[in-house]
């Protein structure tokens, strides 16, 4: 029975982007010329069941608001993985320059805040309770 809905959750995500849901569309931006179909940042964490709600505390207390004030920056998509215990993070972003053109030092600082506050909510004394597992970018397929 679980694989049976895994399979029809597959299905129904593929249906999903195929069809261009919004909750899972690539997100476009206006321009003079026509629209510019946006980079999506793809990012996987480890994130045990048990520290689910944790991994979402310091998504919010950190990447979130600072996200929001950032040029170029469009939305993202929070979502779980419950048989690899994994979290997916989609940010989409109005062009790959504007993504790629953010300091490492900011982007260090708000991993720091990220890490602390995961720890807190975790009760880790040390390290990254949710270590990154991928890191990626998907690009319009045409």
């Amino acid at each position: 029975m679980g694989r049976l809905v895994r399979v029809l959750a597959l299905l129904l995500s593929l249906v999903m982007l195929l069809a261009g849901h919004p909750d899972v569309a690539i997100a476009e931006q206006q321009t003079p010329g026509g629209y510019e179909v946006a980079v999506v940042e793809h990012l996987r964490v480890k994130v045990p069941a048990e520290a689910r709600q944790a991994w979402l505390e310091a998504e919010r207390g950190s990447w979130e608001p600072w996200l929001q004030q950032q040029e170029g920056f469009l939305g993202r998509d929070l979502l779980w993985d419950p048989e690899r215990e994994e979290g997916t993070l989609l940010i989409r972003w109005a062009s790959r320059e504007q993504w790629k053109q953010i300091p490492d030092q900011e982007l260090e600082q708000i991993q720091e805040r990220f890490e602390r506050i995961a720890r807190q909510a975790t009760g880790q004394a040390q390290g990254n309770p949710f270590p990154l597992v991928f890191e990626g970018e998907l690009q319009p397929a045409a």
